[in-house]
């Protein structure tokens, strides 16, 4: 299904790009272009990161 019309992008590219590291909606919106014109899939977006980050396992930060 898409999530972001204006830039054609799926549900499916935005969870492939989580399983790859993204973490954020600014490196989603830099590697996919979704986010970046209207707004309206933020929202989804957003939906989509906390669905697929929550069952992340915390990663340590450097002191």
């Amino acid at each position: 299904m898409y999530v972001c019309v204006c830039k054609a992008v799926t549900d499916r590219q935005v969870t492939q790009a989580i399983s790859q590291g993204v973490c954020n909606r600014r490196q989603l919106m830099q590697c996919t272009g979704a986010g970046g014109v209207c707004g309206k899939c933020t929202a989804s977006i957003k939906a989509l990161l906390d669905e697929n980050t929550q069952n992340r396992p915390m990663q340590a930060h450097a002191a």
